[in-house]
């Protein structure tokens, strides 16, 4: 395993492969875990850089939303072929509404969306912004690279990982039991003990993380059995391998035909004819209710009204949702496509994947994915900081730090702290540019770039310990400052959201409060004061009876009486013996 042929043993052969195979793509990987864990919530990052959306407070009957969203199509669309209306949840605070204008092509040519108030049904203008789709983005395509490029350096760095993960259980044959124990102020072994702990913690989610990653690059990473198998024809592989389970999506339309020849002209009739079906739809569906209405051919004589839950069930199908089909103008039901049953194969893979995505995942759920994110993301920088840890007794000796040694200290604090300043500039940028300035959402992007260079650069002319801690005291105070901010650039504040069950926007806000919560920790520990170590007193060893009398002194007065002998030794013979002194 090693270069220098030094013979070794299982466990020394996983240390060093897991030492390097860490190191070399250390800083990609805390990149990769740093924004992923963020995309978790990926949908309150997105509604909270849009300000203007926070207006919106959606009622508690899901019938005057629909009302007031009919009410609106009527006036945005009322030629088009298909109206969709996705009612708010709990990380949506907005009626979102798409259609597809007459004679558009398949695909997304033609569709037109908006963002509504969910009381009102007013048509919402919110300010221009890469919202979590660059973090996202970042997670596994990176930055100013070619796509495929990226996604091969992540996958590398991903493999990486997933031997990192390996080694290391295989070099701790103790780390369960280490899991218990902490010893704070123990130089390495305290980083030791850090790194252990936060990687048996969330044990089951790292390997799940890394491996099902692996699986979705796996057709970019390893696509020759699927050539060899279909020939190289990758269209009839997604083909089967989707084999339906997406659903019987909006159905098809009724035979004009076969219908009455009444039309719906206006939005009372829909209206009317909607309310009752919500009502049956969500006695049907009570855990998830009602997500997306979809109206086919509205204001014709054929049109359709499709209903379709609020969540899946199973993570076999990719939670696959439910829906029931009616007509507009009678509400008669009508026949829906039923999907079919993944194969094994595929639920297999379905089931690995979505909890990678955090897809159909429930708000507590989704918190214990983005904590066992955290704890990942502890693991890869307390791992980062260790390699550098554990070379301090060598530098001690050579008197002076090499080169490489200083590279990783000023890499470790630009690729960690760095990037935590950088991420809380994104969201500050969001709020200070200008709302109606065009480039905005260019310069958000550019501006987190700007302040990770100067991250990168600040520890090259600081000393190691201050630069850890001036940019972990700007980091704290960035992420704790946000929910203050979001109130005074027009956001719901804190206080107002989480009254109003706007939960998106609140749990933003207390996303960036943990974060500080947690860089305040990593701070308030290198804050503390060094205490020198003293110098440990060494234990009276026991010596026979001849040693002691070989190396004793030679004395230089007259030769004690046995009675005066006596008297001076007898404080410690009780030590050495029980007999009385006579």
């Amino acid at each position: 395993m090693r270069v220098d042929n030094k013979p070794e043993g299982l466990r020394q052969s996983m240390s060093w492969l897991h030492t390097w195979s860490s190191l070399l793509l250390g800083w990609l990987l805390y990149a990769i875990f740093f924004t992923g864990t963020l995309s978790y919530f990926r949908n309150e990052i997105d509604d909270w850089m849009r300000p203007e959306l926070h207006q919106s407070i959606a009622p508690a009957d899901a019938t005057h939303t629909a009302a007031v969203a009919l009410q609106t199509m009527q006036l945005l669309a009322p030629n088009a072929e298909s109206w969709t209306i996705s009612l708010p949840n709990a990380r949506q605070i907005t009626t979102d509404v798409t259609w597809r204008q007459q004679g558009a092509a398949a695909g997304r040519a033609g569709i037109q969306s908006a963002q509504l108030d969910a009381s009102t049904g007013d048509v919402i203008d919110s300010r221009n912004t890469r919202g979590a789709s660059f973090l996202y983005r970042f997670h596994f395509e990176l930055y100013g690279m070619p796509r495929i490029w990226a996604r091969w350096l992540v996958g590398i760095a991903t493999m990486a990982m997933f031997v990192a993960i390996i080694s290391g259980v295989i070099t701790h044959k103790k780390i369960f039991s280490d899991f218990f124990t902490f010893r704070p102020r123990k130089g390495q072994r305290s980083w030791l003990d850090a790194h252990n702990a936060t990687a048996v913690l969330a044990l089951p989610f790292h390997i799940m993380i890394t491996f099902s990653g692996l699986l979705l690059f796996a057709n970019m990473l390893m696509p020759w059995p699927t050539d060899a198998a279909y020939r190289g024809d990758r269209t009839a592989y997604f083909s089967e391998l989707r084999g339906g389970a997406n659903g019987g999506g909006n159905g098809s339309a009724i035979n004009p035909s076969s219908t009455s020849p009444a039309t719906v002209t206006t939005s009372a009739t829909s209206i009317s004819v909607l309310q009752p079906l919500l009502a049956m739809a969500s006695a049907q569906w009570p855990e998830h209710g009602v997500g997306r209405i979809t109206i086919q051919n509205p204001g014709q004589s054929h049109a359709a009204i499709e209903l379709r839950e609020g969540g899946g069930t199973r993570l076999s199908d990719r939670g696959t949702t439910r829906s029931l089909r009616f007509d507009a103008a009678t509400g008669t039901a009508l026949p829906t496509n039923t999907p079919t049953e993944p194969s094994w194969l595929r639920a297999t893979h379905n089931s690995l994947v979505a909890p990678h995505l955090g897809r159909f995942a429930a708000p507590t759920l989704r918190w214990l994915l983005f904590l066992s994110g955290v704890a990942g993301t502890v693991m890869v920088a307390t791992g980062l900081v260790l390699w550098v840890v554990k070379r301090l007794p060598e530098r001690k000796k050579l008197g002076h730090t090499p080169r490489g040694h200083r590279l990783v200290e000023v890499l470790n604090i630009g690729a960690i702290a760095g990037l935590s300043i950088a991420t809380a500039s994104y969201f500050w940028l969001n709020r200070l540019l200008p709302a109606t300035w065009t480039e905005r959402a260019n310069w958000e992007v550019h501006g987190f770039l700007i302040v990770w260079l100067t991250c990168l650069l600040h520890p090259l002319l600081r000393p190691h310990r201050r630069a850890w801690q001036e940019q972990l005291a700007l980091a704290t105070g960035l992420f704790a400052l946000l929910p203050i901010v979001n109130a005074l650039t027009g956001g719901a504040a804190l206080w107002h959201s989480l009254p109003q069950r706007q939960w998106s926007i609140a749990g933003f806000d207390l996303m960036m409060l943990a974060l500080a919560a947690i860089h305040a920790c990593a701070l308030w520990w290198l804050m503390r004061p060094q205490i020198a170590k003293q110098p440990s007193k060494a234990k009276p060893r026991a010596t026979s009876k001849k040693t002691a009398l070989a190396t004793a002194p030679e004395p230089t007065g007259p030769t004690p009486t046995p009675q005066a002998l006596a008297l001076t030794s007898e404080p410690l013979l009780p030590a050495i013996s029980n007999k009385p002194v006579v």
